[in-house]
């Protein structure tokens, strides 16, 4: 349900929506290289550039949500939200990267992996969410609306 001070979500994304997400994802990607780059690892290990950009961006994305997310276009919402963050972080690298480590015989490490990058990633979401609406003084948008 969507309420009057929040408008509808949109049903189809549009031309500047498709240019602010192609526009962010590059930006993301870049980004996201350049963390790989910086700290790499071997499949026997946990792949911490993954872990971190995962809970920067659960972090960041907490934080846009509840500063300027209800007052920037929807363009800037997917270009910022699934273009930038979205390719910034990366469930499939975690994905491949606890199966390498299961693979690798590290059944354990790769269970803690798992459970690690899901806690620090929920912690960081809240911990942005507060701090954005502490600064700003908004409120929690619907679910439909931060997806957008």
């Amino acid at each position: 349900m969507t309420s009057s001070a929040h408008p509808p979500a949109r049903a189809r994304p549009g031309v500047p929506d498709i240019i602010a997400v192609l526009v962010g994802g590059a930006l993301g990607t870049a980004l996201r290289l350049m963390a790989d780059a910086a700290l790499p690892h071997e499949p026997d290990q946990v792949a911490l550039s993954t872990l971190l950009v995962n809970t920067a961006g659960s972090f960041v994305l907490g934080v846009l949500v509840a500063t300027v997310w209800p007052r920037v276009p929807g363009w800037a919402r997917v270009g910022l939200g699934a273009g930038l963050l979205g390719s910034f972080t990366t469930f499939s690298a975690l994905a491949v990267s606890v199966v390498a480590l299961a693979e690798s015989g590290d059944s354990l490490l790769a269970v803690l992996s798992v459970a690690v990058s899901l806690a620090l990633g929920l912690l960081a979401a809240g911990a942005g969410l507060a701090l954005g609406r502490r600064r700003s003084g908004a409120e929690a948008l619907p679910i439909d609306e931060v997806t957008e």
